[in-house]
């Protein structure tokens, strides 16, 4: 049978299994033309960041940003892949040089994961059909292994010993490096940390953090009374962030920023590897698998269990609370009351 024949018979096919159900082909292109008009990139990108989490909008907002200055008068039903792919490499040969940047790898692969986010609403919205969604037809740039490791108990001393008779408020750094130290949080948990989420009884704090994951973490005796004093010396509000600067306004991003080119500026060491937070959450899960073990690490980073990485045998070890206490008391040489 040639091609030609073989495309009839499944027209054929086609048409009879429409008219056994009562659809036209003229009923087709009608509810094709029902769909609502694509609105442009400047109309649509305010509606998805009104509706994402804060998060979302802030890991995504500045490549939002860059799709609406070369696109803003398009419908989100003109680019095509192509495009799509061009105005990434454009971003990664236009991204703001960092000395920790890789190539602009990072900025084409978020522009694109941006896109993706954006594509989803509009899909959800009824303005395009998910086969017609451009964003899933380009691949994301291969991503890099990370630099961050584990530092020595000698680097993590020395970057405490420069918060903490440095800058204008050392007794905020000291604090703020501690609590990842003994926590492994990142930024965002410590930013959202409010006294009400502080159990002194149980030695607990509640950490709020990226994927809206919620966990009780132990911390020591000591950082607990850190903690308190500093909530009541600064004028914390039950439900307002903790952490605060001593007019009482609460920290930023921006405190981190400034922390860690400080401590830079006296380590030549932390400014050349692009030392930050995370590094000490390297730090401190690493050995926390190393005398503990994996399951143990997994529930003291706030990993869920569910995860594809996370191997069968985790759904048979995990970690319980006490466990991640005797693990964070023999880590501070404190007694915990859950340990």
């Amino acid at each position: 049978m040639s091609a030609g024949m073989a495309g009839k018979a499944e027209l054929d096919a086609a048409r009879l299994l429409l008219a056994r159900v009562g659809i036209s082909p003229a009923d087709l292109v009608e509810v094709a033309a029902a769909r609502p008009p694509a609105p442009t990139f400047a109309e649509y990108v305010p509606v998805v960041a009104g509706a994402v989490s804060a998060g979302t909008r802030r890991a995504y907002g500045s490549y939002w940003k860059r799709v609406v200055e070369h696109w803003g008068q398009r419908r989100l039903d003109e680019p095509t892949p192509s495009e799509i792919e061009r105005l990434a490499e454009y971003v990664k040969t236009h991204v703001v040089a960092r000395r920790n940047a890789r190539g602009g790898r990072s900025a084409a692969e978020h522009l694109i994961a941006a896109l993706r986010c954006l594509y989803r609403r509009a899909v959800a919205d009824g303005f395009i059909l998910e086969s017609e969604n451009p964003a899933l037809k380009v691949a994301k740039p291969r991503r890099l292994p990370s630099t961050r490791r584990a530092l020595a108990d000698t680097r993590v001393a020395e970057i405490n010993e420069v918060a903490a008779s440095t800058g204008d408020d050392p007794a905020l750094d000291s604090l703020l490096l501690r609590l990842h130290s003994e926590t492994a949080c990142r930024r965002g948990g410590a930013l959202a940390l409010r006294p009400v989420d502080l159990d002194p009884d149980q030695c607990l704090v509640l950490l709020r953090e990226k994927g809206e994951t919620v966990r009780w973490q132990p911390v020591s005796p000591t950082l607990m009374r850190y903690l308190q004093r500093h909530a009541e010396q600064r004028h914390a509000t039950e439900t307002g962030p903790l952490f605060r600067y001593r007019s009482g306004q609460p920290i930023t991003y921006r405190r981190y920023d400034h922390l860690w080119v400080r401590i830079g500026e006296h380590l030549p060491w932390v400014h050349a590897q692009q030392i930050s937070t995370h590094w000490l959450r390297h730090t401190t899960l690493t050995w926390v698998e190393r005398n503990f073990g994996y399951a143990v690490a997994r529930a003291y980073a706030g990993h869920s269990s569910s995860g594809g990485d996370a191997g069968t045998t985790a759904t048979y070890v995990r970690a319980t609370i006490h466990e991640v206490a005797a693990a964070l008391a023999t880590l501070t040489g404190e007694p915990h009351p859950l340990a």
